[in-house]
Formats: structure tokens, C-alpha cells, sequence
């Protein structure tokens, strides 16, 4: 009698082997019908220009035929026929406009009547062949597939691991400008031409494929790399969400090891998308929310948070002031109005909510009406009010509405929304305390996930380290960095990525004082702050410079890029590193530390001599 515990473990095992063979045989099919879409520009050619080929063919075949059967004449006037391939040789140049003239004999009236008909005859079939080939080339659905099978074979090369970003709008844009910085290399996939089109006149560092399709088609999906071997990644941006589903259900179903994030708005999308897999969600409203609360608690935490959130190169923003209390006033009771109005009760602050419509302001005083309108203006009391939000979905109505409470009371705290990226000069002119951007939110949730896993965990546990500590390292980054972090970086102590630094950190007195310093002077630290520590799932945040490192510990740093190359050295050369932990120099190379072993050891005698003479 078998084991039942090792029958179910072999039974659960083939489950899961044949969940993962019709998750590949399914994969390989949508890759396999997406190829064969791509490759139809060749068909879609051969479909078009049939027709002017066989005429071309017919009128080249009957011309030569023409002049093998029309007999010519020699010097002597003895008759003579041409060859097939001597008459094929006289119709290719004649039909091609070249013309050398007549072989292998002049031609007699006969012959040359025959090829003046073949010239008219020819030139007819080029203009009709050469008309449609035009015709072809404007043809949308030729572009297409042309793009298609372009794009296929880009994506096909790449070698490197890279993000599959869907929807290329602004929040695309400013997902893709971040991660080209960092060196970091996407495809993109958008149902507008022209935000396509833009692709190749932004100025990237790598080249970016990009194709104009519809992300709700898997095939498109299988094209644009979901089941490459270098895909790290899927982002899901476009502004309709069920494309957004859609992208989050592909992904989950072909390729279900890939992390998926994806933008959403709407609470039962949202759940829809969370049946598939563990994506994650990115909700621009929810999001400014929290980020509202914590600016209310913590303020240089909000700036810090703000600050890297917001990619390298990013200015330090200004560290508002928020009151801690008194009463707001939130006009618009749409999806951020909702949000912001429950983050501010919980935060124990009253709301009083103006809308167009009669609505259920979940316990928050209801004024009904047009806040544009004076008298609806005059009736919220902004004079004993300390918060404004100005959250329509009207750019030109949020800012009339901030204007006029400034004018009411200029010691307003003010919160805007900005809808249209057109109108981001008019806002930054009004100096608004605090501007939700959802594309910018969105974008910054995105490359906090996915540039750097450490980086997000950073961001996540650093509102609980408290107000004071926040200070602190704004200050810290802005001594070593300025107020633009250049880049952040992660670096793992392992043997593969650190092999200089294997030994050292075997002996347990391996610092992280000791580690961060510049490799040309010793006595002078690196540029940059170890922002994290990640040992063994438990991250230290801001650790000091007396902290221990161990093999394995995982390093979140930001500062300049030359402190990054630098570190590497360190890391890599175990001559470099000796001078940083103890000032002496040590030769790269085999050929100067067998030169100067030998001045080495006579420097060590005369040490010794001289210690025993004393």
C-alpha cells in the first residue's frame, strides 16, 4: 500500500505542473497568432500588387517572344533570330529605360516596330504598377501591418530586461522619461498614432518600440512583449479602464509571475481587477488622500515622501504648513471630494461640503448650489475657515473658486485640482498649497513600486519614524545631495554583485562608516545617504554610520551619480578597498604588485627593526 502523503504531494505537484503547462501551451498560442499577424505585411503585398505584377510579366514575356519569333537580318542579308535570352537581355534594358542599343545585328524596320510597340507597352505597366505600389504605401491597413511586423522585430532583439507600458499618455510619459533616466529600457503600447508618433521625437536615450494598437487585444499584448523572456513588468495607464482590466486579466491568465500595476478610479473595477492574481492598484484620488493626511500629521514627511516619489533630478519641494484643525470647506463632491472629506473627518477636522446636487455627504455639512456663485461663496463662511479644496472637474471653475477665497481669505490653506496638463502654468501662478495632479500621482506611485522595491518599502514604513525624524533627513539629503537627488540605487553585499568586500564582512567589524567612503581620499565620505537596509525581510531605515553590514544585506542609497560609480569600484576592486579601510595603497595589477612585493617586504623589515631598536 502506497503512501498517501506522498500520493497527494505527487498529485497536488502534476496539478501544478499542468496549470503551468496551459498557462505556456496558452502564452505560446496568443505569441504564435500575433506572429503570424505580424508577418502579413508580406501577403497584404503580394495580395495588392498581384494583378500589376502579372500584367508586367505578361507584357515583359510577350515582347521577348516577340522578338525571337521576328526574324532579323546580318551584314551579309542572310536571315537571322535572336536567342531567348539575347531578346530577354535587349527587353530588360529596354524596359528598365537604359537602353545600349541593338544586338546582336541592327535591328531591321520590322524588329524595331516590335520593340516600339513593347516601350509604349512597358511604360503603361510601370505607371500601372508603380500607381498601385503608391496606392499601397497610403494604405492604412499596409501601414499597419507594416508597423506591426517593425515593432514585432524590435521588441523580438531586446536583450535586456524591460516594462510593458499600455497607454502613453501624460502619466505614460512621465512613467517612461523616469525609467530612461535610470537607464531602464520599455515598450510601449497606445491606441493613438500620434502619441506613438511622439516616441521618435522625444529625446530618450535608448530607442523605444512603440506600436498604435489596442491594448485589449492579447495578440497586441503577445506582440508588445507579454511573453518575452526579458519582460520584468506590466503597467497598465490608459484612461479606459476596462483596457486597464483587460491588460491586468492577460497578464494574470499568460504570464502570472510578472507584477502588474495597473491605473484605476472606480471601487468595483478595482475588485474586478483584484480577482486577478494580486495586482496593484493605483487610485490617484486614494492616493492624494493619504498623502493629504500624512501632509497634515507629519509635513516634512510629506516633503521627503514628495521629494523622492518624484524621480532623480527632482527639485525639493516646499514644506507646507497645514492647520491641524478649524474647519474646511470642499467644493465638488465628486470622487476626490469623497476622499478628501472622509480622509479629513478621520484626521478629526470638520468638512463642509458645496455641491450642484442634492447628495449624501456621509455626516459632513450639505450646502447645495454653484460655488462659483457669490452668494453660495458668501455662505460657506471662508472668513473663519482654515481649508479650501477645490476639487471640480473643471480646471477653469477650481481656479475661479481659489481666487475668490484668497480674495475672502488670504490666510487659506488651499488644495486644487489640476485636470489638463494645459493648464499647469495658471495653477503654478496662483501658488496652490497643495496641487493634486492624478497623472503625476500615478506616475510617481509607479516608479516608487517599480524602480526600486526598496525604495517603496522606504516610503511606506517612513511616516511612522514621526515628524522629527523626517526633519532630519531632509536635512542629511540636502547636505550631501543639494536640493536635487541625483539618482538612487540599490546595491546587494553578495558575492556576485560585492566580491571585494566578501571577507571583510565575514569578520562582523565590516561598518557601513567604513564602506562609504571616497576611494580617491579616504578621508572625505561619499556624497550620498544609505537611505534603507533590508536583512532577512526586516528593513533599518536611516542607519548610522556604526551599523554592522552582513553578506546579504540589501543597500537603498541616493545621492550623485559619480558617489554610485565610486561605490562600485569599492565593491569590486579588493585593492581599492584596502586603501579605504586602512590608507594604503595597493597595486591593480599582477606585473606592480610583483615589483613592488619586494619593496613591500623591505619596508615591513625596516618597521619591525626599527620597532625593535626602540
Amino acid at each position: 500500500m502506497g503512501n498517501p502523503v506522498a500520493a497527494l504531494v505527487r498529485r497536488l505537484a502534476g496539478r501544478h505542473s499542468e496549470g503551468d503547462r496551459r498557462v505556456r501551451r496558452g502564452t505560446v498560442r496568443v505569441a504564435a497568432a500575433s506572429a503570424a499577424q505580424a508577418s502579413a505585411t508580406v501577403f497584404l503585398i503580394m495580395r495588392r500588387m498581384r494583378a500589376p505584377l502579372i500584367v508586367l510579366i505578361v507584357i515583359f514575356a510577350v515582347s521577348v517572344l516577340g522578338l525571337t519569333l521576328i526574324p532579323g537580318q546580318t551584314a551579309d542579308g542572310e536571315p537571322l533570330r535572336m536567342s531567348f535570352f539575347d531578346a530577354f537581355y535587349v527587353m530588360s534594358y529596354t524596359a528598365t529605360t537604359i537602353g545600349f542599343g541593338e544586338i546582336p545585328e541592327p535591328f531591321t524596320y520590322n524588329q524595331r516596330m516590335w520593340v516600339t510597340v513593347s516601350i509604349y507597352l512597358t511604360v503603361i505597366g510601370w505607371a500601372y504598377a508603380i500607381g498601385s505600389l503608391l496606392a499601397l504605401l497610403q494604405d492604412r491597413a499596409f501601414r499597419s501591418a507594416l508597423a506591426l511586423q517593425h515593432f514585432s522585430r524590435k521588441v523580438a532583439r531586446l536583450r535586456e530586461p524591460f516594462l510593458l507600458i499600455t497607454g502613453h499618455g501624460r502619466t505614460g510619459e512621465l512613467v517612461g522619461r523616469s525609467f530612461d533616466k535610470l537607464g531602464r529600457r520599455f515598450v510601449v503600447l497606445d491606441v493613438d498614432q500620434e502619441r506613438i508618433d511622439r516616441l521618435e521625437l522625444g529625446s530618450y536615450v535608448s530607442d523605444v518600440p512603440g506600436l498604435a494598437a489596442d491594448a485589449r487585444d492579447a495578440g497586441h499584448l503577445a506582440v508588445a512583449g507579454l511573453g518575452h523572456p526579458c519582460c520584468e513588468a506590466v503597467v497598465a495607464l490608459t484612461n479606459d479602464e476596462e483596457a486597464n482590466l483587460t491588460v491586468v486579466m492577460a497578464a494574470a491568465l499568460l504570464r502570472p509571475e510578472l507584477p502588474v500595476i495597473a491605473r484605476v478610479t472606480s471601487r468595483t473595477v478595482a475588485e474586478r481587477m483584484q480577482a486577478f492574481g494580486n495586482p496593484s492598484l493605483v487610485n490617484a484620488f486614494d492616493r492624494f488622500g493619504d498623502h493629504m493626511r500624512l501632509a497634515l500629521r507629519s509635513p516634512a514627511a510629506y516633503q521627503l515622501k514628495t521629494w523622492l516619489e518624484s524621480g532623480p533630478g527632482a527639485e525639493l519641494p516646499e514644506r507646507g504648513t497645514p492647520p491641524a484643525s478649524g474647519r474646511w470647506v470642499v467644493f465638488g463632491y465628486g470622487r476626490l471630494g469623497r476622499e478628501l472629506t472622509s480622509d479629513l473627518r478621520a484626521e478629526g477636522l470638520d468638512a463642509t461640503v458645496v455641491e450642484l446636487a442634492p447628495t449624501d455627504a456621509d455626516g459632513a455639512d450639505l450646502l447645495v448650489g454653484d460655488g462659483s456663485d457669490p452668494w453660495v461663496l458668501a455662505q460657506t463662511d471662508l472668513d473663519r475657515a482654515v481649508g479650501l479644496v477645490a476639487g471640480t472637474d473643471n480646471d477653469t471653475t477650481n481656479l475661479s473658486l481659489v481666487a475668490a477665497a484668497r480674495r475672502s481669505n488670504p490666510s487659506l490653506f488651499v488644495v486644487a485640482r489640476q485636470n489638463r496638463p494645459a493648464s499647469a502654468p495658471l495653477f503654478a501662478a496662483m501658488d496652490i498649497d497643495a496641487l493634486l495632479v492624478p497623472t503625476e500621482v500615478v506616475a510617481h506611485e509607479v516608479y516608487a513600486q517599480l524602480s526600486t522595491p526598496l525604495l517603496w518599502r522606504f516610503l511606506r514604513e517612513m511616516p511612522g519614524m514621526g515628524e522629527e525624524w523626517a526633519q532630519q533627513m531632509v536635512d542629511r539629503l540636502t547636505d550631501v545631495c543639494g536640493t536635487r537627488v541625483q539618482t538612487l540605487w540599490k546595491v546587494r553585499l553578495t558575492a556576485q554583485d560585492a566580491p571585494a568586500v566578501e571577507s571583510w564582512l565575514a569578520t562582523g567589524e565590516a561598518t557601513l562608516g567604513a564602506l562609504m567612503r571616497n576611494p580617491e581620499d579616504r578621508s572625505d565620505p561619499l556624497h550620498a545617504v544609505v537611505l534603507a537596509i533590508l536583512r532577512d525581510g526586516g528593513t533599518t531605515l536611516a542607519p548610522g554610520e556604526e551599523f554592522v553590514l552582513r553578506p546579504g544585506d540589501e543597500l537603498l542609497i541616493a545621492g550623485w551619480a559619480a558617489a554610485r560609480r565610486a561605490l562600485s569600484t569599492v565593491l569590486l576592486v579588493e585593492g581599492v578597498l584596502e586603501y579605504v579601510l586602512t590608507g594604503h595603497r595597493v597595486p591593480a595589477g599582477w606585473i606592480w604588485r610583483r615589483l613592488t612585493a619586494g619593496r613591500r617586504r623591505s619596508d615591513s623589515s625596516s618597521d619591525a627593526a626599527r620597532g625593535r631598536s626602540t
